[in-house]
Order: structure tokens, then C-alpha cells, then sequence
């Protein structure tokens, strides 16, 4: 039996069904009378050429040492105290109105919910380098329910912010920094995106030490060669690819599968049984299988939200057959664990201490001559 653990949660549930695909997965018509705008979509002015070189446009950048999220380290852990990489972390969705198609940057509501996020999510980054969490006009999250025409619209808007930030972050760091990029369900797919149309084929792909596309369903068919990088097989390998989804078991993955085998990838071709990547962040290699006791620490939250701790050995991970990681017993979350077992909202928080290790690991290797 996995050890078992609790975490203390004290938001409301609106918080933890942020998870954008997830939520793209539920049936019935309740969950798109509560969530998505029956508004026409506005189209969003392109943000000023500049927008991104103000600080104010950024959860967390080098230079914004008071209140910045992701410099949060549990007990035990210590920042890095000098840059050794530059890390672009994209948020999850954090915008659960339904007025209207995009976020507006001023929504102190969806802005405090990603600000967690940050904290949990991009902190164990903190050790590799610098973080660089930018603000952006997040698509809805019922976006992720609906086919109309305008969630497709709000994405692109989305990813439209996200590429304008990437190019500021580009034009602020040293010319010759090594760079992470990570993210979280919608953030991980606007991850693929920009790998796709900014990273694959120029020359800042030789820079790239790491990509973390978690949360999200990744085609190894289908979507990882267009992105122009190769998934990390070695666990000090760089330039490369990690992503995966976890669940507990007994797992019931039918949801995302039913959508994900519907579509296209970005070569064009139907990603119906074909593989989705799953990286063990235990080990930091493919379809490999850890106990618990490799587990080096889950980030476990105080009631508010504010603070954790690190517990030890807390679960195993292995990859299906499919690509989905599994977690084995479920963890004790309360009643807010996703359907199916899904554990979506702690894809980093499971994972904490090993990714932190993992990302230190590749920077190394990536600055070894």
C-alpha cells in the first residue's frame, strides 16, 4: 500500500477545478450554463511592443524580490543565490467567470488564484535559476467546454500574450543564458505552441535546457517532432522534453481520451492510439517505475494556502500503457480530487523535491563543457 497523506486544503473548489483540459472533459450541459460566456467574443487588442518590459506585467521576474510567489521555498530549501538559468514558467487557468471570453489582467480574483499556483508550482524551479511568471489575458475556463467558435478565439488571444512576454524574456536575459521552459495545463499548452512556432528550428533552441509540459496530453507522435526538440530519455539529458498527467488508481482516463483521440496533432494526422508522453519526474526518464520511497518530497499546503511542508516518500509513479502516470492508492484529498482519480491540480506539488532536483541536475549537465 502507498503511504498515504492528507492535504489541508482551504480553498473553495472553483480553485482546484482550474484545470483547463479536465474540465474540456466534463459532459453535460450544467457544467456550460455555469462556466461558459454566452457573450460574443472581443477580440483583444495586441499588447504594445513594451507591454512586457514594465514589472507590473510579471507575477515573478528577477527584479521583483517583495510578494513574488515563486520565490517561495519550504523549510529546508534555499533559492539559488545567483542565476545559473532563466526560467519561463506559464500558469495554469485561473479565470472562472463567464462574462466574458478573456481574463482581463485587473480580475484581482483569477490573478490571486494563479499567484498559488505560482507559489506551488513554479518555486521548485527556484533553485535552478531565475523565474519569469508572466500576466497574461488567460482564456476562460469555459473555453475549455465548449466547440464554439469564440474558445478557439480566446486561446489564440492567449497564446498571443504569452508569445509577446516570451519575446521581452529574450530581450531582458544575457544572450548566451541557458533557458527552462515549464508551464501547467492551459499555460503547458500555450508551452507547445510557442515551442512549435518560436523554439523549433531557431537558433534558441540550442539555448533550451529543459521543457516541462505538464498537465497537458503531448502526442510523441503527433506533436513532439513539430516542437523541434527530443524527449528526455536520460535523466541529466538537455535539450529536451518532460510532460505528464497524473493519476490516482484505479485510474479512468476515458474522459481525456475520448477528445484527445478525436483530434489532430500539430503534424496534421489523428493522434487516436498514439501515445501520449509521460515522464516518471521521479526518475526523470519515460515509462519507468518508482516506489515511494524514491519519491524525494510532495509539497504539502497549510490551510490558507500560504506556506507547506515537504513530506518524504509519499507516492510511487509509474506510465500506462497509454502515457498517463499513476500514483498508486489515492492520496487523501478531501472531496476535491478530480473524476477518474484525476490528480491534475498536483502534477507539481506530487513531485516537488524530484523536480527540483531534476532541473538543477539538467542545468548542470547543461553547463558542463
Amino acid at each position: 500500500m502507498a503511504r498515504k497523506f492528507l492535504y489541508i486544503i482551504a480553498a473553495i473548489i472553483v480553485i482546484i477545478l482550474a484545470g483547463a483540459f479536465v474540465l474540456r472533459m466534463y459532459p453535460g450541459e450544467l457544467a456550460e450554463i455555469v462556466f461558459v460566456p454566452d457573450s460574443e467574443f472581443v477580440e483583444q487588442e495586441l499588447m504594445a511592443e513594451n507591454a512586457y518590459s514594465a514589472p507590473k506585467m510579471w507575477f515573478s521576474r528577477p527584479d521583483i524580490t517583495k510578494g513574488n510567489p515563486a520565490l517561495w521555498v519550504a523549510d529546508g530549501y534555499e533559492a539559488a543565490d545567483s542565476a545559473k538559468a532563466q526560467v519561463f514558467f506559464v500558469h495554469p487557468t485561473s479565470f472562472l467567470k463567464s462574462d466574458q471570453w478573456n481574463a482581463p489582467l485587473d480580475d484581482k480574483e483569477s490573478q490571486d488564484r494563479a499567484t498559488i499556483f505560482i507559489r506551488s508550482q513554479a518555486s521548485t524551479f527556484n533553485s535552478a535559476g531565475d523565474i519569469w511568471a508572466p500576466r497574461y489575458r488567460q482564456a476562460a475556463i469555459g473555453a475549455f467546454l465548449t466547440d464554439k467558435p469564440e474558445a478557439a478565439q480566446a486561446l489564440d488571444a492567449a497564446y498571443k500574450d504569452v508569445e509577446a512576454a516570451f519575446a521581452e524574456f529574450l530581450r531582458q536575459i544575457p544572450e548566451d543564458a541557458p533557458i527552462i521552459l515549464a508551464g501547467h495545463s492551459q499555460g503547458a499548452l500555450h508551452l507547445t505552441y510557442l515551442m512549435r512556432n518560436r523554439i523549433a528550428d531557431k537558433p534558441v533552441a540550442e539555448r533550451i535546457v529543459a521543457t516541462y509540459i505538464v498537465g497537458w496530453p503531448v502526442s510523441v507522435t503527433n506533436d513532439v517532432p513539430p516542437m523541434g526538440l527530443p524527449i528526455c530519455e536520460t535523466a541529466d539529458q538537455t535539450g529536451c522534453i518532460l510532460g505528464w498527467n497524473s493519476f490516482a488508481e484505479p485510474a479512468d482516463t476515458s474522459l481525456i481520451l475520448d477528445v484527445y483521440d478525436a483530434t489532430n496533432g500539430f503534424d496534421g494526422q489523428p493522434r487516436k492510439d498514439q501515445p501520449i508522453l509521460c515522464t516518471n519526474p521521479v526518475a526523470g526518464i519515460p515509462n519507468v517505475e518508482t516506489t515511494a520511497e524514491d519519491n524525494l518530497g510532495t509539497l504539502v499546503p497549510n490551510a490558507n494556502l500560504s506556506d507547506g511542508e515537504i513530506v518524504a516518500e509519499a507516492v510511487p509513479a509509474r506510465c500506462d500503457e497509454r502515457g498517463f502516470l499513476l500514483i498508486g492508492d489515492p492520496p487523501e484529498l478531501g472531496a476535491y480530487v478530480l473524476p477518474g482519480n484525476n490528480y491534475h491540480v498536483y502534477d507539481y506539488p506530487l513531485f516537488w523535491a524530484n523536480i527540483r532536483a531534476d532541473a538543477e541536475r539538467r542545468v548542470a549537465a547543461f553547463e558542463t563543457p
